[in-house]
């Protein structure tokens, strides 16, 4: 019997097929951008299609010309590939990632340069590497505010109203400086050179054990990773900017050498300003010079070995310091660090990492150029610390699981006098000198690790950590030796939290946190030896017999992600026991006639923070993007019945921002509306502060590929207002610092990296 098929036609519906059984087989490898390894236990949804990757890294997915694929692990984070991405990831057989830093907790991260995970980061432009002091741009968050004691210097961050030493502040996760100042006129955030950095991790809540026992918070400020090039390369960046109001010039430059086995980078800045007016047009004196200098190197010791070491000089002379005592004359900073990284052929296994650090602090202050009438006594501080020591860690990963582990170690220690030379009085011509920290140490041990797994929709995190405390007061002061039985003091603390973050489906997830951690008070709140030192004019004595302070916390957060839209709501709520306070003595007398007497650190049986932080970011059409975010905090001395000092108020943004002609010509118009503090702490001499509401606008413009150039205006409409935090200009009648009035700016940076 004859075949009445043609041969042709049955050649064409056998290729038909096998194109239909092709498409609905599509195999895709996903792969680790920095290894080519595989990455088994991938999650992906593709349609109404859910799976993982396996052993060897791959995925079946039948393709259309209009679904999106969305990808999901635990070391490489959340995105996806729409139709176009995924028929180009399918002709290649491969889709890439490369790793993250693993950021399972309530997280923001700032980054400092270009950084294709938009996501994951909130970006800043090329003139944050022109800020003089790191906690400028924290402030950029509502989250995070800043205690002001200087017009144009020495912020000291405030985070859900934990400051001071309730939040760690680190450099790549181990350093920082310790503030020789007793008044913190240099607190860490101000010894980090923003043109050093990279990205800022702003960790929330007690959370990330990996670092310390932070109680409010950790924020990591990550250097820039150098990276190799294939042949000698040299690079560089300059940028220099001008602000109206205060006179104030900024400079910051790099220049780098580069090659397959090496990149060493030598960096500077430069800054400074004078008396600015605020909005009343009235002088606020606000003198400072701020230089830096510094080399970061990173060399290949072998195929699986790099050594990466920095070392940054800060110089900070002649700073206005209005709302206290005296000025900052002279401060002197050395950062040290070095990191090794070994990374291994292990499925398992994946790198170890070992740092050490130090930091030495040089700090002088006076009063000689206060203007003080009667003038009774001239007086200066010397002080200097130090802070020394290292951190090992391990990174395992398996199917669906990660491990960090380590241990790591660190030493403080603050030293130095205050001399008075008495002008007037009884005690005319006589010279009296204060022993101010009594050379004091602490040094922390401690020991961590932190679990995460992945089971089909939902992530487990447990989070654990032992620190050993030690601390001493080397050379005590005989007033304040007689106040106790013994100035040593060994606490052992321990902290633990856990986390369920469950992916409700590819474009929400919920997460809920636990977390139960202690500190032991800090060198300031252990050794401060009849200084002035917070928010009300009495003096301040430590108290070495102090218990830790314990937070308790949860945090709830619920986060939508859709490619032009993102949406995050996080309220959480903190129970503080031993919570670290102060109350006035009437039984110990101060030591300058001018303090009204004297305040003694104690413990407080019990305390409540809590809050919330939302955020809106959308792009909307024509290259148009908006940006709505605000944070609130409510704090409360549950054994007093009144509210916690310094907690800011409600604090909303809203942005307006366009990216035009291939991101070459970018207009921002940005508008911050805070409103009244009216729960204020009159046990510290609380006022109330009044709402404000500020305009700020600029355009930038790269008019060639290395060239841009921005201006704009802060405060457009001239407001005169001050922050909450900020401290009041002593005085017959104190009066707050006020902010910068209108503000004119211009900028322009150089970038032949």
């Amino acid at each position: 019997m004859k075949s009445n098929i043609n041969p042709k036609i049955f050649g064409i519906i056998l290729l038909c097929l096998w194109s239909l059984i092709t498409q609905a087989q599509t195999k895709i490898k996903v792969i680790d951008a920095n290894t080519n390894k595989a990455i088994p236990g991938l999650n992906f949804q593709y349609n109404n299609v859910k799976g993982s990757s396996d052993s060897e890294g791959l995925i079946n997915v039948e393709l259309d010309d209009n679904s999106t694929l969305q990808l999901s692990h635990l070391s490489y984070g959340t995105w996806s590939l729409n139709a176009q991405e995924l028929n180009t990831a399918a002709q290649k057989g491969t889709i890439k990632r490369a790793p993250l830093e693993v950021n399972l907790f309530p997280v923001t991260v700032i980054g400092m340069h270009d950084h294709k995970d938009t996501e994951q980061n909130i970006q800043l432009s090329y003139q944050d590497n022109l800020s003089h002091d790191g906690a400028s741009i924290l402030t950029q968050i509502p989250a995070i505010n800043g205690i002001r004691k200087s017009g144009s210097y020495g912020i000291d961050p405030v985070m859900r109203g934990f400051k001071y030493e309730q939040l760690n502040i680190i450099i790549n996760g181990g350093q920082n400086a310790i503030a020789a100042c007793p008044n913190r006129m240099d607190p860490p955030s101000s010894q980090i050179s923003p043109n050093t950095i990279g990205e800022i991790e702003i960790l929330k809540g007690p959370y990330a054990l990996r670092y310390g026992n932070a109680v409010g918070g950790t924020i990591n400020f990550k250097q820039s990773k150098l990276k190799y090039s294939d042949k000698a390369d040299v690079y560089g960046r300059a940028t220099a900017g001008y602000e109206g109001n205060g006179n104030q010039t900024r400079t910051e430059a790099l220049v780098g050498l580069s090659g397959k086995k090496y990149n060493i980078a030598i960096l500077g800045a430069y800054s400074e300003g004078n008396d600015y007016k605020d909005g009343n047009h009235n002088t606020v004196q606000a003198d400072y010079l701020r230089y830096s200098y510094g080399i970061n190197g990173r060399v290949a010791i072998s195929k699986t070995q790099n050594l990466s070491f920095s070392a940054v000089n800060n110089i900070a002379k002649d700073v206005d310091f209005p709302a206290l005592a005296m000025d900052l004359r002279s401060d002197d900073t050395w950062i040290l660090n070095a990191q090794h990284e070994l990374n291994f052929n292990n499925k398992n296994l994946q790198h170890w990492k070992t740092l050490v650090y130090g930091s030495l602090v040089d700090h002088t202050m006076d009063n000689y150029s206060k203007k003080i009438d009667p003038r009774m006594v001239n007086a200066d501080t010397k002080a200097n610390t130090k802070a020394y020591g290292g951190r090992t860690e391990g990174f395992w990963s398996f199917n669906n699981s990660v491990l960090y582990a380590g241990a790591d170690y660190r030493f403080e220690n603050a030293d130095g006098e205050r001399t008075r030379n008495m002008l007037m009085g009884p005690m005319q011509g006589k010279t009296i000198k204060d022993n101010v920290w009594q050379d004091a140490q602490i040094s922390k041990t401690g020991l961590f690790a932190e679990y995460s797994i992945t089971q089909n929709s939902f992530r487990y995190t447990l989070s654990g950590r032992l620190e050993l405390n030690q601390r001493k007061a080397n050379d005590p002061d005989t007033n304040f030796a007689s106040l106790y039985n013994d100035l040593e003091k060994t606490q052992v603390n321990p902290g633990i939290s856990a986390g369920i973050n469950k992916a409700l489906n590819a474009n929400n997830n919920l997460s809920f946190w636990l977390g139960r951690v202690q500190r032991s008070a800090s060198l300031t709140e252990s050794y401060i030896n009849f200084f002035s030192v917070g928010l009300d004019p009495y003096e301040m004595i430590g108290n070495p017999d102090l218990n830790s302070e314990i937070n308790n916390q949860a945090d709830i957060i619920w986060e939508f992600k859709r490619p032009k839209t993102q949406i995050s709501f996080d309220v959480f709520a903190a129970y503080l026991q031993d919570y670290i306070s102060s109350v006035i003595d009437p039984n110990i007398d101060p030591k300058m006639p001018s303090s009204p007497g004297v305040r003694q650190y104690i413990n407080i049986n019990n305390a409540l923070k809590t809050g919330f932080e939302a955020s809106w970011q959308q792009d909307i059409a024509w290259g148009v993007q908006h940006n709505l975010s605000l944070a609130y905090t409510y704090g409360k001395d549950l054994e007093r019945d009144e509210p916690l000092p310094e907690i800011a108020p409600l604090d909303i943004r809203y942005t307006l921002m366009g990216k035009y002609f291939n991101n070459t010509l970018i207009p921002i118009v940005s508008i911050r509306h805070v409103i009244e503090q009216d729960r204020i702490s009159e046990e510290f001499g609380e006022t109330k502060t009044p709402s404000f509401t500020l305009l700020d606008a600029k355009i930038s413009y790269r008019f060639l590929k290395f060239c841009s150039a921005t201006v704009g205006v802060n405060n457009l409409l001239d407001q005169a207002y001050y922050e909450h935090l900020s401290r009041s200009v002593k005085g017959s009648d104190p009066t707050p610092i006020y902010a910068p009035g209108r503000n004119i700016f211009v900028s322009l940076n150089i970038n032949l990296q």
